[in-house]
């Protein structure tokens, strides 16, 4: 399926200073979305192809981002979503917030997507600062409230918040990318990981 949106005015063809259509935007970004989930390789998507399939032209592209690893990068970002706020009240309830918004209705074609772009975002140093920029904001997020868990007696307070932070992660993106459990039922993932990890990190 080819995304059109000639019926959206590129607002930044009319000159300097128009905001940018934020519904162009998102047609860019879904093009590589479905460029990956149909099998191609990070790698092997050229600008001219999201071009195509978001039905823009390369130049709308490139006044958006300044190479394909930049726009790569904004995929990634797009996927994961805005980051969802703890509440305070429960680190059982704020953890399993953090970890249920990793697992959306689109997650099998994100999944997918992930697995494609791996090679891509870890093929340079560079690449891979800049996918670590992107998650480190989500990982502080969960550091707090692990934190916050061990200050109120909650969690043990020899806990290793980083390896804490692999255990709840890890098999949430397996999951993702692999469907490498097939046992695992996807109805309470959430709820049942994160009672699982904290059956050991509790005090």
């Amino acid at each position: 399926m080819t995304l059109s949106v000639d019926a959206v005015p590129d607002q930044d063809r009319k000159g300097p200073g128009r905001p940018r259509s934020a519904r162009v935007d998102e047609a860019i970004v879904e093009a590589v979305f479905e460029l990956l989930s149909s099998g191609q390789s990070a790698d092997a998507i050229s600008i001219e192809a999201v071009a195509a399939k978001a039905g823009v032209g390369k130049a709308t592209i490139y006044r958006r981002w300044p190479n394909k690893e930049a726009l790569l990068i904004d995929a990634v970002l797009a996927m994961k979503g805005p980051l969802p706020e703890p509440r305070g009240e429960s680190v059982r309830e704020d953890l399993v917030t953090q970890v249920a918004a990793m697992r959306n209705k689109r997650m099998a074609q994100y999944g997918k997507v992930t697995a494609c772009l791996m090679p891509e975002l870890f093929k340079s140093g560079e690449m891979t600062r800049v996918y670590q920029g992107v998650v480190e904001p989500r990982r502080e997020v969960m550091r707090g409230i692990l934190r916050r868990g061990i200050a109120s007696g909650e969690l043990r307070a020899d806990l290793d918040v980083e390896l804490c932070l692999l255990v709840l992660s890890g098999p949430t993106l397996a999951q993702n990318m692999l469907r490498w459990n097939p046992n695992v039922p996807d109805e309470n993932f959430a709820e049942n990981l994160v009672d699982f990890v904290l059956q050991g990190a509790s005090a």
